[in-house]
């Protein structure tokens, strides 16, 4: 008779063979629209500022930064219908962001090429901790987190000054240091060469950077637009705990099959 474990184990080999089957389908389709547009931006390789800018639009879409992207959204979306468009929070989010790429870029023109072959062992276990990073906000949101020690960037909707300002501002930061391959070309095979060349080359992880949150601040513009920001609090609180329970969910399940893929490929 075969045993639990034998049946644990089959399940998890499944598992695992779906979370790449997964990562694949995901990279097939982000390549459909990073290729076109890695392109789009190879013609502009003169003009560097618009060339970084472009290949942090290319960055956004590719999946290690696309999960992140689609974490801040959940949070950022849900701050603004909550009370008003949180434009503070995705400034924070993205001077994160600026941070984390500068500060690369600055290592590598200090230190030169050769330390990009140490940071490439740390990136993939750093882009592990982004999926239970998601969980852990989504069960903060859900309310199964309640801890006086939280982290800051938990507590993004919080009314503590402090946890707001560092609260998103660590989130683009953790979340920039989440390379995967095709960032780590268009980073530091694409973007540092030109970088090196320029006199204002140290700019360019920065524009870069602004690049990758692109998608975010359009769909804050939306909410902007059509005015949607505030239409939980009209609606009562009530509804306001629905949706910081459905954007909990759905951080957890995005950690979950985050979590997977990276774990197991």
């Amino acid at each position: 008779m075969k045993s639990a474990h034998f049946y644990l184990t089959i399940k998890i080999k499944k598992s695992m063979k779906w979370c790449g089957l997964m990562y694949e389908m995901m990279n097939g389709i982000t390549n459909s629209i990073t290729v076109p547009l890695s392109n789009v931006a190879s013609s502009f390789r003169e003009v560097t500022l618009l060339y970084a800018f472009l290949l942090g639009i290319v960055g956004s879409m590719v999946p290690c930064q696309l999960t992140g992207n689609i974490g801040a959204l959940t949070l950022f979306g849900k701050k603004s219908l909550d009370k008003q468009v949180a434009w503070g929070d995705v400034i924070l989010f993205t001077l994160g962001k600026i941070v984390a790429f500068t500060s690369l870029g600055l290592l590598i023109w200090l230190f030169g090429r050769e330390i990009q072959s140490s940071l490439i062992l740390y990136f993939p276990w750093i882009r592990k901790l982004i999926g239970p990073l998601l969980i852990v906000v989504g069960l903060f949101l859900l309310g199964y987190l309640k801890m006086n020690w939280y982290l800051p960037m938990l507590n993004i909707a919080g009314e503590n000054i402090k946890s707001r300002i560092w609260g998103p501002f660590l989130l683009g930061f953790s979340f920039s240091l989440g390379f995967c391959p095709t960032m780590f070309v268009l980073f530091f095979l694409s973007l540092i060469p030109v970088a090196l060349t320029e006199s204002y080359g140290m700019v360019l992880p920065s524009v870069l950077a602004i690049g990758t949150t692109v998608p975010i601040f359009i769909f804050m513009f939306l909410i902007w637009f059509f005015e949607a920001y505030g239409m939980v609090m009209k609606k009562g609180k009530r509804v306001g705990s629905t949706i910081q329970k459905v954007a909990g969910a759905f951080l957890v399940v995005l950690g979950i099959l985050d979590t997977l893929t990276y774990w197991t490929i």
